[in-house]
């Protein structure tokens, strides 16, 4: 049985969601077409240019992945763990922790927040507290 959640919590979830899918599309289409700014960014970081489009790929595969909500589970897991190799070379580059570093765990925690506002499943895997919403 599945409960009905409030107009509020289900539009709450679908900002938090879509801000995730829409950087993450603009993010992974931006290094599959690799414009002169993401290149110099991404070579910036330590990588070689011709592993900008395999980060593309697995971007938007996680990504679209997160919309489908047969699979959106599969693809938080998949994005988190992106966002978990982001942190690292953001870290590895002594980037400044609010902005850059930090960033990753702000979009990890707005995809698990949408789907978490969304799913009774998710808020049975992950409880906030003992008390059934």
């Amino acid at each position: 049985m599945t409960k009905r959640i409030s107009r509020g919590r289900l539009w709450t979830a679908r900002v938090m969601s879509w801000l995730v899918i829409l950087f993450m599309l603009f993010d992974s289409i931006s290094k599959l077409f690799k414009p002169a700014p993401v290149v110099e960014g991404t070579v910036s970081l330590g990588f070689a240019e011709h592993h900008i489009v395999v980060l593309g790929i697995l971007g938007l595969i996680s990504t679209i992945l997160y919309i489908i909500p047969r699979t959106a589970f599969l693809g938080a897991l998949l994005l988190t763990a992106y966002f978990g190799g982001a942190i690292a070379v953001q870290v590895r580059v002594d980037a400044p922790l609010f902005s850059n570093i930090l960033f990753s765990v702000y979009l990890a925690i707005l995809a698990w927040g949408g789907l978490w506002l969304k799913d009774e499943r998710i808020r049975k895997l992950l409880p906030l507290s003992n008390k059934e919403d």
